[in-house]
């Protein structure tokens, strides 16, 4: 899950109009992969890793705010990161999203 912002740094990825609304890009940020992806204007951003089988998320369809792993079918939920069906039972890590000075940045919590 997230941290809380006052624990976070944030990190500049792209122009805030990079992740157009029904899309998602995906970014690299301190070694890891992160999905951010707008739904009903909103952005919402995950660790790009099922924690299933470790292969990518983005690779799979939306529906609503529910990512499905393209491999086996397990659901995420983009605003909680919490696994919705088997044959995933933990968790996807979720980011703070944010756009400041029409950069989206996203909130990575301290080290």
């Amino acid at each position: 899950m997230s941290a809380p912002e006052t624990l976070l740094s944030w990190i500049d990825v792209a122009p805030a109009t990079d992740v157009p609304e029904g899309e998602h890009r995906v970014y690299e940020v301190r070694g890891r992969f992160i999905a951010v992806y707008q739904v009903a204007g909103t952005l919402y951003a995950i660790e790009d890793l099922c924690t299933h089988d470790g292969n990518p998320l983005s690779d799979g369809p939306v529906e609503g705010l529910e990512v499905i792993c393209p491999r086996h079918g397990a659901r995420f939920c983009l605003r909680t990161g919490v696994a919705l069906s088997p044959p995933a039972y933990e968790p996807v890590t979720t980011f703070a999203v944010r756009i400041h000075n029409q950069r989206l940045s996203l909130g990575l919590a301290n080290e």
